[in-house]
């Protein structure tokens, strides 16, 4: 094969350049580099907050590359379709890209695999966007981990590899081929004004992760596991969008976890527990991947949650209003800068699975919508683990009070008073900047009166409570 035939790099969830093992691989054939991003059916699926911060960040490494002396090609269509139209426009002998593992991509990447195969085309997939492939941690049974603790227990001393430094050298063909506009895509199209103000608050691109990674090692990760539930302290890495895009490795997070520990910072190992909740995440979806569909713990099929998306109640919910405040400046959080604090987000899962008795997938397909961190796999869990009917779950009876909630994780209300404008006289900006990212059509307004609670907390455990005992749980 001559050394001028170009390999594809099929960019995905990898938008970075160091630490890639794909763009690596591609590279170390010694041939040239096209990297091809493809807008398939998966993107297409994508809720309107991740699709937009996909698109972000998709245009972010095409500067980085341009910077290198190389492109990124951006196609539209099915991924087959376009990596064949490319092969051909190019005569590129092969393709590399970083595995995924969410089921949409897993199907599709096998048949394309398949597929390239039978046209002579070499197809490589490397390993990448997690610390442990799935199956590679197994019980001494040989089956797959369902409890975290055990999981957590028998990869915190595997040696995981140093990350790799970006290439100093992208070799490029002597003709590139045709290209998309990425703005032609309009990847933010269906969030509408909300994606201006998500920009000013949702940064963006690799250099944007490595500067928020040493932040956090140098300044917080000390005091980590002390601060982190409080959601006004701004105590947590702000790590997840960019794990998210693949914008840094969760490797070069290990290891910056690590060196904090090795330097006696006390949070570290904790940043360290979190980033394999991550992966024990990943993990179960990979070996029980209904658990972005259905129940995964067997006898919750009959559990009477509504699963009406629209009822007064869950509609309050989506918009913010339900005048419960921790609830309410949870949701706001997520409008204005595409994310949540951890806390929050248990916070809010559970009044809308408990206190509202309205089901997971509601709540689920919600943040998939409005998060740009979303991630199928810590979705489904986190979704699933509030409502009592996923692995490792809390106890359907642990009921978060948010009353109760504030008082010890938001002692001061600064939470609640940055995210909520009604009745405050000079409220804060990120408070006004909601009214400017939701839809026109909710109406709202600051100057509006704020809700009362359709429920309280105890009626609503109480409700929660009496129908788990009617299912003879």
């Amino acid at each position: 094969m001559s050394d001028q035939v170009p390999v594809i790099w099929w960019v995905r969830r990898d938008l970075r350049l160091g630490d890639n093992a794909a763009l690596a691989g591609a590279i170390a054939s010694g041939r040239p580099v096209v990297p091809l991003f493809i807008h398939d059916e998966t993107v297409e699926a994508l809720g309107a907050a991740a699709k937009w911060r996909l698109g972000e960040g998709v245009a972010c490494l095409g500067q980085a590359l341009s910077a290198r002396g190389s492109r990124l090609i951006l196609r539209r269509g099915p991924a087959l379709d376009v990596l064949r139209a490319v092969i051909a426009g190019t005569g590129a002998a092969a393709v590399v890209w970083s595995r995924a593992y969410d089921p949409a991509s897993v199907a599709r990447d096998k048949s394309v695999k398949a597929a390239l195969a039978e046209d002579g085309v070499e197809a490589r997939s490397c390993a990448g966007h997690l610390l442990f492939e799935p199956w590679t941690v197994e019980t001494g049974q040989g089956g797959f981990y369902k409890v975290y603790t055990p999981y957590w227990k028998a990869v915190r001393d595997r040696a995981v590899p140093e990350p790799a430094p970006a290439p100093g050298l992208i070799p490029r063909p002597d003709t590139w081929p045709a290209s998309d506009e990425i703005g032609t895509w309009r990847m933010g199209a269906a969030l509408r004004r909300g994606a201006a103000v998500l920009a000013r608050f949702a940064p963006v691109g690799e250099a944007a992760a490595q500067d928020k990674l040493n932040e956090f090692a140098t300044r917080k990760i000390a005091d980590y596991a002390d601060r982190r539930d409080m959601p006004a302290a701004d105590a947590t890495s702000g790590l997840s969008a960019h794990l998210t895009c693949g914008e840094i490795s969760a490797r070069a997070c290990w290891h910056a976890g690590l060196n904090a520990m090795d330097a006696g910072k006390a949070g570290a190992e904790t940043f360290l527990k979190e980033l394999v909740w991550r992966e024990f995440g990943w993990h179960l979806m990979w070996h029980s991947p209904h658990i972005a569909e259905r129940n995964w713990r067997e006898g919750w099929d009959g559990f009477p949650w509504s699963t009406e998306g629209d009822s007064p109640e869950a509609t309050a919910w989506k918009r913010g209003r339900t005048g419960i405040p921790f609830v309410d400046a949870a949701m706001r959080e997520m409008y204005v800068t595409g994310t949540m604090h951890n806390r929050a987000r248990m916070i809010a899962a559970s009044w809308l699975t408990k206190n509202l008795m309205t089901h997971w997938r509601v709540g689920m397909d919600w943040f998939a919508e409005h998060l740009i961190d979303w991630d199928p796999a810590s979705n489904a869990m986190g979704w699933q683990w509030v409502a009592g009917s996923g692995p490792d779950a809390a106890p359907y009876f642990r009921i978060f009070n948010p009353v109760t909630q504030a008082e010890k994780f938001d002692p001061d209300g600064a939470y609640r008073d940055a995210w909520i404008a009604e009745g405050r006289q000079s409220p804060d900006r990120r408070a006004l900047a909601y009214f400017d990212a939701v839809p026109r059509a909710w109406g709202l307004s600051p100057g509006d009166a704020y809700p009362a609670p359709a429920v309280t907390p105890e009626a609503g455990r109480r409700r929660a409570l009496a129908a788990y005992e009617a299912r003879g749980g």
